[in-house]
């Protein structure tokens, strides 16, 4: 499914402007990136009621700096102005009742897949991270917590690991803020190693939507800033995603 879909991203980019392909790629309404639009599916990604696990929530591995940063974004949910973002084990759960663009069949089989970032099980071994959006401005913060089962260097994560919670972010808050789906470009740049178990903070912003395209910036740095693991940009395709036809 992924290699059809960048073959379908990359049929776009032999075109010169996207307004001469409407027989391939239908033109977003404008609106699609506007605060009511992006409400909509804030209150659709993130189901109140479920009963689908929300891996995003504190476990015991999280340390005391993931946890009180956590408490302090929560915090701001009650007002309105920022909303935590559900983690379940699969994309597809995210969209249910959607299907993609491109004719990208997904299979109905039983078995388990999962989203990269939550293919290890194990509590604190892999991957722990939660994402805050905050709508009005279209940025996320994301709280990155790696495990041992992420390590590069003997003591720090992999690169490859932060790589891949940096695309996880732009990937969520770009559909979020204007329904980008997939990822174009990603650079990366990195500065300091992230210690195994310590906290990385991936503040990520949509930098501009233009010519159905996403851009976005992000900074991970530790909690007081005065260390910077990467800086990165990308570039998200902005489509939208179709209802499934009833059975």
């Amino acid at each position: 499914m992924m290699r059809r879909g960048f073959q379908a991203a990359a049929r776009l980019g032999h075109q010169r402007t996207l307004s001469k392909i409407p027989h391939f790629l239908p033109r977003l309404n404008l609106a699609s990136a506007s605060g009511s639009s992006s409400d909509s599916l804030v209150s659709r990604f993130c189901l109140e009621k479920t009963d689908l696990k929300d891996y995003a929530l504190p476990n015991s591995s999280w340390g005391p700096e993931m946890l009180s940063l956590y408490q302090e974004f929560l915090e701001k949910t009650k007002s309105g102005s920022w909303v935590k973002m559900p983690s379940f084990k699969s994309n597809r759960e995210h969209i249910q009742g959607l299907k993609l663009p491109f004719d990208l069949g997904v299979p109905s089989d039983k078995s388990d897949r999962r989203i990269f970032t939550r293919c290890i099980q194990a509590e604190g071994q892999g991957y722990e991270y939660v994402i805050f959006f905050q709508p009005s401005k279209k940025k996320s913060v994301c709280l990155f917590q790696p495990g041992p089962y992420l390590e590069g260097p003997p003591g720090f994560a992999h690169g490859g690991s932060l790589a891949a919670m940096i695309d996880e972010t732009f990937s969520k808050t770009a559909y979020l803020a204007g329904e980008g789906l997939f990822t174009l470009s990603l650079n990366i740049r990195f500065k300091n190693l992230i210690p195994v178990g310590s906290l990385a903070v991936l503040d990520v912003q949509v930098e501009k939507i233009e010519d159905q395209k996403l851009y976005m910036a992000c900074i991970a740095h530790s909690r007081n800033q005065q260390t910077v693991y990467a800086k990165s940009s990308g570039v998200f395709l902005q489509l939208q995603l179709e209802e499934e036809s009833p059975q």
